[in-house]
């Protein structure tokens, strides 16, 4: 018997070992959680107030609304060149404040397909295979596209001299101003001239 009674002897110090590990991991594991705990919660606060800052931004980015596109068929137009026998062809998007103005548009398109047409054709080639020219007809095309919707797109006038007595009374003049225009901007998604 005193075979049998050493050897669960033995078996106690195996048993103790592996109670002080259980017991050691355990610590372990507990105080990792409660570090990933307290790390987690700190981030959600941080995100929490990071959220708030977003939400605003949504706020915000929901009363701006992406803009709208709407494009026009191509234009093939007779430029002004002498003897007549250059032509162009263009292809326009208009960018739009939202759906409704381009709804808008879209009422009053023949009579604006006619506008730029007019514009277009009093081009000559050389105008129009310059980057100025292509931002000048798209200024006017854009006035042309505000015109029916009401608003108006001031033409460029170049500056002069101005006295001091016209400069003070510039600056003492209120300055109201107009209703921001809808019609954001003219695209050419396509522009040879031939």
């Amino acid at each position: 018997m005193s075979a049998n009674a050493a050897a669960p002897a033995k078996e106690k110090p195996k048993s103790k070992k592996m109670l002080i590990i259980v017991v050691a991991l355990v610590l372990v594991l507990g105080i990792a959680g409660a570090a990933a705990f307290f790390l987690l919660a700190k981030k959600k606060n941080a995100d929490d107030e990071e959220g708030g800052a977003a939400a605003a931004g949504a706020q915000e980015m929901s009363a701006k609304a992406p803009p709208t596109f709407l494009p026009f068929e191509n234009m093939v137009v007779n430029l002004a060149d002498p003897g007549g026998d250059r032509f162009a062809q263009i292809g326009i998007t208009v960018e739009v404040a939202d759906a409704k103005t381009a709804e808008q548009i879209k009422l009053y398109l023949p009579s604006i397909r006619s506008s730029v047409l007019l514009l277009i054709s009093q081009r000559t080639s050389g105008e129009l295979l310059l980057r100025e020219g292509k931002e000048k007809l798209a200024k006017d095309i854009l006035r042309e596209v505000s015109r029916p919707l009401g608003f108006t797109v001031p033409r460029e006038r170049p500056k002069r001299a101005a006295s001091a007595e016209e400069e003070d009374e510039e600056e003492d003049r209120p300055v109201r101003k107009p209703p921001r225009n809808p019609v954001q901007g003219i695209l050419f998604s396509s522009f040879i001239i031939q």
